[in-house]
């Protein structure tokens, strides 16, 4: 679980002998088949006839604003990693945008993403959990289906029992693209909800499904964290539309860090929004490798020709991480 003196832990899982990644079997999750294929169908089918500049704008300004500060701000680095701590109005705020995404609610997102965190950091764990079959069949593991370990890991969500909002947001949250949905229709019609709602959660969750396949498929690395059997990449062609997310090989490296895009040139709108809002006061704790101090167990990928000064084993180059 998550400890104060280890800012990389895994966050709610229950550390404990028994729980197994590897034996399990993948089913089709209805759920998952109604919800982001009816979204996707819809989209696909719908989406040509209602087209509009207008509803276009729509859907990059709400996809950009439900990933930016929800899935990556909100979800990722605050209520999964701890990585900051805000103002109990902005952090509702930011878990509601996370809902309003369209892809789980707090503690399935959370349960989904700690699975994969710790069984990622065994020696081996199920194709499922790390991305490790062909990508058509992948697309479908993860889009439309669930993987029921035979011994899964126990969860402590104490931490969110605590707050009603976020119990009940996860009851709720396929249900909070309702109003939204009638404030769309209201102010432009059929074409603002399909582009406005049905689009923008297809995109979101098939487009997080496949920068995750490629993120431990293949790209470029800067470290192996030594002691784990699935390693990440980065994706960098994604770095703008995920916010910062897709530089998956850093966030291996320090998964208690706010920011993700450590190296010159690397694009983290996610984290630029973390650091206006410390600068106004909103956040405070803001983790990020020079906070957090060296981490053991991390090694270089060599690099040759492009003057990148990697981390060596144990240590912190490349400036500080253009600190």
């Amino acid at each position: 679980m998550r400890s104060e003196l280890d800012p990389h832990a895994v966050n709610f899982l229950i550390d404990e002998d028994g729980p197994d990644p590897r034996e399990g079997r993948v089913r089709a999750d209805m759920p998952s088949i109604l919800w982001n294929g009816g979204m996707a169908a819809t989209a696909l089918v719908a989406g040509p006839f209602f087209v509009t500049p207008t509803a276009i704008l729509l859907f990059l300004v709400t996809t950009g604003a439900a990933l930016l500060l929800g899935h990556s701000v909100g979800y990722h680095r605050m209520m999964i990693h701890g990585s900051f701590a805000a103002r109990r109005w902005l952090a509702r705020t930011l878990i509601w945008f996370g809902a309003f995404v369209g892809m789980a609610g707090p503690y399935g997102i959370v349960r989904a993403h700690d699975t994969r965190d710790w069984a990622q950091r065994q020696a081996d764990c199920h194709p499922f959990l790390r991305h490790g079959t062909h990508i058509a069949r992948d697309a479908w593991w993860q889009t439309y289906c669930r993987l029921d370990l035979d011994r899964p890991p126990r969860f402590d969500f104490a931490r969110l029992d605590r707050d009603p909002f976020i119990r009940w947001l996860e009851k709720t949250w396929r249900w909070q693209q309702l109003p939204v949905a009638l404030l769309f229709f209201a102010i432009g019609g059929w074409g603002w909800v399909i582009w406005g709602v049905a689009a923008r959660v297809a995109v979101a969750n098939h487009g997080h499904w496949l920068v995750g396949h490629l993120a431990h498929n293949r790209g470029p690395q800067h470290w192996t964290v030594d002691a784990h059997g699935v390693q990440a990449f980065d994706v960098p062609w994604a770095a703008i539309p995920t916010m910062g997310e897709a530089w998956h090989n850093n966030h291996h490296a320090y998964p208690g860090s706010a920011r993700i895009g450590l190296h010159p040139g690397q694009s983290d709108w996610g984290y630029a929004v973390i650091r206006l809002c410390a600068r106004l006061g909103l956040m405070w704790d803001v983790r990020t490798p020079d906070t957090m101090g060296i981490r053991s167990g991390l090694s270089e990928v060599p690099r040759q020709g492009d003057g990148f000064a990697a981390q060596s084993r144990n240590g912190q180059s490349d400036a500080q991480l253009a600190h």
